[in-house]
């Protein structure tokens, strides 16, 4: 999969799309619609924020744009390669080179360095050590914890423990971030710098973000808000400047 050059009229393609895409739980009277088929098309370099009640829909079709599950009909197309007609293997392989995940959680190793675990990814890509050393060391620079290579994730604060996780998330360079709830564990302080920190990412690195949040106040930063509800987009809405 390779970046596609600018198209004539210099207006970059969708980086993603879903066409029709639905989700289906369960059998028989069990059964549930978690999407009832969903259109969307992101353009690079968005930072969209996905809200809606729980049950909506936001959290399976954010683990859809992640591989991390797939739809029960419909495509979905990554830089126009239909996701559907991966192999295992070849999907495992998107996600390692064109995508980041940060969760609420964190979901650091507690036991090793926050250097460590930004390396992580670059462990699976198979880099040289003193590749990873750099890289990480420069990730853990752009989100301000340069300072902070040694210590493990007991030693480190809420917000130093995502900023560790935003770090991992972007030190192989996605073209995608999917932050689920980045600032669900962390006080309003804490939270506004996690915000400002995607923003600048967004802005000055051009990864694209798409952010599910339960705060209005948090998906304000955001440049579009996409709400869910019983499974269908509700709204799609331009946002800001």
């Amino acid at each position: 999969m390779t970046s596609k050059s600018v198209m004539a009229d210099n207006v970059l393609p969708p980086l993603l799309e879903l066409h029709g895409v639905t989700k289906t739980y369960g059998m028989g009277d069990a059964r549930m619609h978690a999407l009832a088929g969903i259109n969307l098309k992101l353009n690079p370099g968005e930072f969209v924020a996905v809200m809606g009640p729980s049950g909506s829909g936001k959290s399976t079709c954010m683990n859809i744009l992640g591989c991390l599950d797939a739809p029960s009909s419909g495509e979905y197309l990554f830089q126009g390669v239909n996701v559907g007609g991966l192999t295992r293997n070849q999907r495992a392989l998107l996600r390692r080179h064109y995508l980041g995940f940060v969760f609420q959680g964190f979901n650091l190793l507690n036991r090793t360095t926050a250097l460590e675990n930004v390396e992580l990814p670059l462990i699976y890509r198979g880099l040289d050590t003193a590749s990873r050393h750099r890289l990480a060391k420069a990730a853990l620079d752009a989100v301000g914890l340069s300072s902070r290579e040694t210590h493990t994730p007991g030693e480190l604060s809420g917000g130093q423990q995502q900023r560790v996780a935003i770090a991992r998330a972007i030190v192989t360079e996605p073209s995608l971030l999917l932050a689920d709830e980045p600032t669900g564990n962390l006080d309003s302080k804490r939270s506004i710098e996690i915000m400002e920190l995607l923003t600048s990412i967004n802005r000055d690195q051009g990864i694209t973000v798409v952010m599910v949040t339960h705060e209005t106040e948090m998906a304000d930063y955001a440049n579009r808000i996409i709400t869910f509800k019983d499974g269908l987009i509700e709204s799609d809405q331009k946002h800001g400047n």
